[in-house]
């Protein structure tokens, strides 16, 4: 029998889903749910989770397996899912589930092992204004360091074009338009924003150019979000024709490593979005260690500037907060939808508290 706290994780996802107007996937993860309380083949593949399933996002690890079936030439998925389908025939999906738990279980195994990597760019809409006040702060190019970058989308932010409700900004003619609903007070943005450096690291990087990683960043977009899933599109498209790759490490190693020098003339930016609760905690223990003690060695010539959007329990919502040393004063800038559809600039001090782990999206 599934546990109640597996089953609780596929009940809030699909509350999730529902207010993120994704009710196709909210309907799939509802179908799984009542798979896996009916003791059926799934129930005998997913009985429980080791760890916390919500913060492990258990749910759309199972919607990004079936959705990667669905993408694959010919599959008689294709034929349940947008955008050849507007709504769900549960017991078709249920019947293609089972044939597929039945002919290739292993596939569902190795996929229940992966966090879903969604790489969303919507996000960027959200992390500008973070970029913007810390270049406007200091007076210098940023450097950035992107910790779970996935395919370094969001590392290319000032390749696309924002179109913010209040104002616009970047390059008119990129392939990428990202719309967000800015509302409150934001900060400035000035007419360009100087980027001298930029890396990123992931335990499971994968590369734009790549046929298989391409669609493993479209089977985690909830496939009835048209714009969501054109919008990537449009960027793995621009992204694969430059060098830039992000490297395979783990998050703590690799701040250690990358923190250690300084870089004078420059704002260091360490950032991530929606990546925090992926971390165990002696992996976010460590990047906060690392991060805190760069910044104790900080100068004004060489600042550092931690930027995180996550999930914050304060401010019940997703926001995006900032971090700046010397000193070390960290603000909420703004609370956001999670796909940086909308954003409410507000700021506020919060002292010197320690970055939260985020819960489930």
């Amino acid at each position: 029998m599934t546990s109640p706290e597996l089953l609780r994780a596929f009940d809030l996802q699909v509350e999730w889903c529902r207010k993120l107007d994704a009710s196709f996937t909210a309907d799939v993860v509802e179908t799984l749910a009542d798979q896996l309380r009916r003791d059926g083949p799934l129930a005998e593949l997913l009985p429980d989770w080791p760890g916390n399933p919500s913060a492990d996002a258990v749910p759309l690890r199972l919607c990004g397996a079936l959705h990667t079936l669905a993408l694959e030439p010919g599959s008689s998925l294709a034929a349940l899912y947008p955008p050849q389908a507007t709504t769900l025939d549960r017991d078709a999906l249920v019947r293609e589930l089972n044939g597929a738990l039945r002919s290739d279980r292993a596939f569902f195994e190795q996929m229940l092992q992966k966090p879903p990597q969604t790489n969303e760019i919507g996000r960027s809409a959200v992390l500008l204004g973070g970029f913007a006040e810390i270049a406007r702060e200091t007076g210098l190019p940023l450097a950035l360091l992107e910790i779970g970058a996935s395919a370094g989308l969001n590392l290319r932010w000032d390749r696309y074009r924002f179109e913010l409700g209040v104002c616009s900004w970047g390059d008119p003619a990129s392939p990428v338009r990202i719309t967000s609903r800015w509302r409150g007070a934001p900060a400035a943005l000035p007419p360009s924003i100087d980027v001298v450096q930029r890396a990123g690291c992931d335990t499971s990087p994968l590369d734009p150019r790549s046929r298989d990683d391409r669609r493993s960043l479209l089977a985690y977009c909830w496939p009835e979000q048209r714009e969501r899933v054109e919008r990537l599109t449009a960027a793995l498209a621009l992204t694969s024709a430059d060098a830039l790759s992000v490297e395979r490490a783990d998050a703590a190693d690799w701040l250690e490593t990358h923190l250690a020098r300084r870089r004078p003339g420059m704002a260091t930016v360490v950032y991530h979005s929606i990546v925090w609760q992926y971390l165990g905690e002696a992996t976010q223990r460590r990047a906060r260690a690392a991060i805190e003690q760069a910044g104790e060695r900080a100068t004004v010539d060489a600042p550092l500037a931690w930027l995180a959007f996550e999930f914050d329990p304060q401010a019940r919502a997703h926001a995006l907060t900032l971090t700046q040393w010397p000193g070390g004063a960290r603000r909420r800038l703004a609370t956001a939808h999670p796909h940086g559809a909308d954003a409410d600039w507000s700021m506020a001090d919060l002292g010197q508290e320690s970055q939260a782990a985020a819960p489930e999206r």
